[in-house]
């Protein structure tokens, strides 16, 4: 039977290019939010899941760190970097100087920040769930508009396209992450991702010294990030990744000596690293 996964839908999105380069045998299964690709997941609905979690130009998917902070006990089992073309697009017969309003993702739109702003000072941004709704969206405005979503669309609408790459840089990629009920084995070329949490009363160093765990190992750490617990002002989870399986002698060695100075600690999985040359790590 194949693998089921579900990606942010519907058909054309970005997510639905990560799930086939993730993989391309599987069935993919379209639905409407982050939040419902953990829960299709979580019912049994897909075998895995694909959600963005790092854009290079706006940082980190908010929506998938607090779903992966609050939401879901999932974990990550691998990674892809797929590298995203904004484009602008139209029904036909609309000028780009008539245009009054333009649909897409919020990440779409902050990624496309400088254009918009050149060409469309006066327009109205209307963030839709993804990309392709953004589209169907556009086609149901009784204004003139615009979606700002990727070339497939053209293959997908009886839509027009005005404009081809304009991300605010040309080098703009998406990094996701796939959701399972476990993580992966380990591979020889392996990343782990943690959360970690400290004692509501601030302590001199407690982030150096639990970090220092790392370094004496000489475990690198290839990011360090901070979102808000959402339990009182100034609390913060912080998100890091590092290199090496959790199941390593000197990974676990440093988790286990972590884990005690925190309030909250937890793995969301250690998981092949993503290789340009070859795809995902394996």
């Amino acid at each position: 039977m194949a693998k089921r996964v579900a990606y942010l839908g519907p058909a054309g999105t970005f997510s639905e290019a990560a799930a086939i380069a993730y993989d391309p045998s599987a069935v993919r299964v379209p639905v409407e939010t982050f939040h419902a690709v953990a829960k299709a997941v979580e019912a049994g609905e897909a075998d895995e899941g694909v959600v963005a979690i790092e854009n290079s130009l706006e940082g980190s998917v908010t929506d998938t760190l607090d779903l992966l902070l609050h939401e879901t006990d999932l974990s990550i089992r691998s990674e892809i970097v797929v590298p995203v073309a904004h484009c602008l697009i139209v029904k036909p017969g609309t000028a780009i100087a008539d245009i009054e309003v333009v649909f897409s993702h919020t990440q779409s739109l902050g990624q496309c920040r400088t254009y918009l702003h050149r060409n469309f000072p006066r327009a109205d941004l209307v963030a839709a769930l993804s990309n392709i709704y953004a589209v169907e969206e556009m086609l149901a405005s009784e204004r003139l508009a615009a979606a700002i979503a990727p070339k497939r669309a053209i293959d997908l609408y009886d839509v027009v396209l005005l404009a081809e790459g304009i991300q605010d840089r040309s080098e703009n990629v998406t990094r996701f992450v796939v959701l399972a009920q476990e993580d992966h084995p380990p591979t020889g070329n392996d990343k782990t991702s943690v959360a970690v949490t400290f004692a509501a009363e601030d302590k001199s160093g407690q982030v150096y010294h639990a970090l220092g765990e790392f370094a004496k190992r000489g475990i690198n750490l290839s990011k360090i990030e901070s979102r808000p617990s959402k339990e009182s002002l100034g609390r913060y989870i912080f998100l890091v990744d590092l290199d090496g399986h959790r199941t390593e002698r000197s990974v676990k060695e440093a988790l286990d000596a972590v884990a005690p100075s925190t309030s909250a600690f937890r793995i969301f999985g250690s998981y092949p690293k993503f290789t340009s040359a070859g795809g995902k790590a394996t």
